[in-house]
Order: structure tokens, then C-alpha cells, then sequence
């Protein structure tokens, strides 16, 4: 059993968060998720919070350190996605998504930093995707912004790395959720026949990466890319 650890996951009201908050609940963690709107997993405290916003995480993060006591992992998830053709794509289209899912990113562990830098210990996980590095036609925006935090997480390890502080990003493939549930048949069996394990993967799969290279066993692996994609990406 790893130390125990106060987490908090952006987004965790749904989908991949949902499942990344199940794992620290069930591994013994004290965790809070950040939402909108909806409620993280049984056993964790949700806090309303827009990462477009530094006050409204500040104060997300000040409730939980009073809740649950000072963050030692951080696991940025919170993003959307506006799929658009580029020449089809408005200023707003683009903007928003990186506002969202790479500024956003910025804003959470910028707040995270200050608790982690005092104890001298931290884990910074940053979830990006496969078309981060791999790319993806109608997501230029999400994309841009997924392959931001690659940058952003190696840059944070030169910076803190010293510091008893590691920062990761896991990149998913497609993973089953309520999205790839409502694509067509014929879609998800040809998007099935470009990955090499020839099926989707399940949320619960991509959490339990996120909690390893957040626990203890993980200190030295930082600015690292882990793949959960079943091959898809190999090499990007």
C-alpha cells in the first residue's frame, strides 16, 4: 500500500476523471474532484470549479486543503473539444479549447505548485490524448492543446525536479465512454482496425496508469509520455 496522499482531479464528474478518482477512493487516498456540475465518485468531496477561471480554482483548492489538507497530487483532466475543419474553425473554436484544456492545465497546477514546493514533494499527472502527438483531421484545436501540455510537463520538470516534484502526461488512445458509445458501428470497427489490441480501452485502465506514476514506486520517472492506446500511437 502506497502513502496515503490528498489528490484532487479536475473534471471528475465523468468519463476518464470519474474512473481516476474510483482508483485513488479504492487504493485508500483522501480525494477531491473539480466539476461544473455533477458529482465526483462515492467516497470523494466535489467542489464546483471552471478552470477558465484562477479565482474559481483558487477557491477550489483552498476548500479542499481545508477539507483534506494540503494537495500532494494533482491529476489535470478537465477539457472539451470543438471538432471543426480548420478553415471552418472560428478564433472562439480555437481559443476556448486551449483556454480549457492547456491554460486550464496551467491555472490547476500553478495553484498546485505552492502546497507542493513547501512539502517538498509532489506528483503533477497531465492527461492528454493520442492525437496530441499523433494528430487528428477536425482538431486542430485539440490537438494544439494536448500537445501543449507535453511541453508544459517537461518544462515543469526542470523547473521542480529537485524538488521531490514529478510531472507526467498519460496520453489515452479511444477509451469507452458515453462518446465512443454513441459513434456508429461501422465507425468504431474501422477506428478498431487502426489499433494493433483491436478494441477500445476501458476507463478503469487508463486510471490505474494514472495512479501508478502518481504513487510512490513512480519518483523518478518525470516528463514522461505514457501511451494508453493500444499501440495506436506507437512512436508519436
Amino acid at each position: 500500500m502506497s502513502t496515503q496522499r490528498t489528490v484532487i482531479v479536475t473534471g471528475g464528474n465523468r468519463g476518464i476523471g470519474y474512473a481516476i478518482a474510483e482508483e485513488f477512493v479504492r487504493l485508500g487516498h483522501r480525494v477531491a474532484v473539480t466539476a461544473r456540475s455533477g458529482d465526483g465518485p462515492a467516497g470523494t468531496m466535489t467542489v464546483r470549479a471552471d478552470v477558465t477561471d484562477a479565482a474559481s480554482v483558487d477557491a477550489a483548492f483552498t476548500a479542499v486543503e481545508a477539507e483534506l489538507g494540503p494537495v500532494e497530487v494533482v491529476v489535470a483532466n478537465a477539457g472539451i473539444t470543438r471538432d471543426m475543419l480548420l478553415m471552418r474553425m472560428s478564433d472562439d473554436d480555437f481559443s476556448s479549447v486551449v483556454d480549457t484544456n492547456l491554460t486550464g492545465s496551467f491555472r490547476v497546477v500553478k495553484r498546485a505548485s505552492k502546497g507542493m514546493l513547501k512539502a517538498r514533494y509532489g506528483r503533477v499527472v497531465l492527461i492528454s490524448s493520442v492525437v496530441g502527438l499523433y494528430g487528428g483531421p477536425g482538431q486542430a484545436n485539440y490537438s494544439a492543446s494536448k500537445a501543449g501540455l507535453v511541453g508544459f510537463a517537461r518544462s515543469l520538470t526542470r523547473e521542480l525536479g529537485a524538488r521531490g516534484i514529478t510531472a507526467n502526461v498519460v496520453a489515452p488512445g479511444f477509451i469507452e465512454t458515453d462518446m465512443t458509445a454513441e459513434l456508429p458501428e461501422a465507425t468504431q470497427a474501422e477506428y478498431k482496425k487502426s489499433i494493433p489490441a483491436g478494441r477500445f480501452a476501458t476507463p478503469a485502465e487508463v486510471a490505474k496508469v494514472v495512479a501508478w506514476i502518481a504513487g510512490d514506486d513512480a519518483g523518478y520517472i518525470s516528463g514522461a509520455v505514457i501511451p494508453v492506446d493500444g499501440g495506436l500511437g506507437m512512436g508519436h
